[in-house]
């Protein structure tokens, strides 16, 4: 049984132990619909408001944000040797644990201002065997390791509505960027989520860096593909777009 399996076989049983599916259907319909027309409450944690919610999340969001992740550090080749993996806005710590599965990428920093998505990633990390500290705290200010690093950013930067707050993390991607680190932003492709992408693309071509866009079909876990199905949903194609400076030591 791979690390992936445990994890997914874990958070089947912790997140319907009280639970019945339906009501987890029910708030991913909910969930979904906030990251899609009320993407606004997602920055003050409404959005994972309720035991339904971040079932949901964790249960769903979770393992497509693994499965996503997976694809695009092996097509990118993303296995930056001797990093520290610098997660931020972490979430569940899907994404993270993907690209520090593929590169050997050890130990972890994981950072969401979200109490509950900070103890879920903690979990995460321990799964896959990764050591990792984990810190609540905003991604945009808060202190990063001063080692070499691969630093993460997925799914997170669409959620932050502060433009000064967004440019400033641009900035400390740029900096560490120059000084040798390996930098990695995933996103939706949906133009609407991030008005800002032409601007950040620009950036990271201007630093050596790359954009591309994502669209694969996976091999859906069960209770994934069930809540999909559920909620009205279709994922059968997985969709991204990235941004990507490689380490140039």
């Amino acid at each position: 049984m791979t690390s992936f399996d445990t994890w997914m076989q874990d958070l089947e049983a912790r997140h319907l132990s009280e639970l019945r599916f339906p009501e987890v259907s029910r708030a991913l319909r909910a969930l979904s619909s906030t990251y899609i027309e009320r993407r606004r409450t997602i920055h003050h944690g409404s959005a994972l408001a309720g035991a339904g919610k971040r079932a949901a999340f964790a249960l769903f969001y979770g393992p497509l944000h693994y499965l996503i992740a997976a694809e695009v550090v092996r097509k990118l080749e993303a296995a930056p040797a001797g990093r520290n993996l610098i997660d931020l806005g972490c979430g569940t710590g899907a994404a993270g644990v993907a690209w520090a599965e593929y590169a050997s990428l050890r130990p972890a920093i994981a950072i969401d201002r979200n109490s509950w998505s900070v103890a879920e990633a903690a979990r995460t990390y321990r799964t896959f065997g990764v050591p990792v500290r984990t810190r609540q705290d905003d991604m945009t200010s808060a202190p990063w390791p001063a080692q070499p690093a691969a630093v993460l950013a997925a799914f997170a930067v669409n959620e932050l509505t502060d433009a000064e707050a967004r440019e400033r993390l641009l900035r400390r991607f740029l900096d560490r960027a120059a000084h040798g680190d390996t930098v990695l932003v995933v996103e939706p492709v949906a133009r609407s989520v991030a008005p800002w992408w032409p601007a950040w693309q620009s950036a990271f071509a201007a630093a050596g860096g790359r954009a591309d866009e994502w669209r694969f079909r996976p091999q859906l876990p069960d209770i994934v593909a069930k809540l999909d199905r559920a909620a009205g949903l279709d994922h059968r194609e997985l969709t991204a777009r990235t941004l990507w400076i490689a380490s140039k030591s």
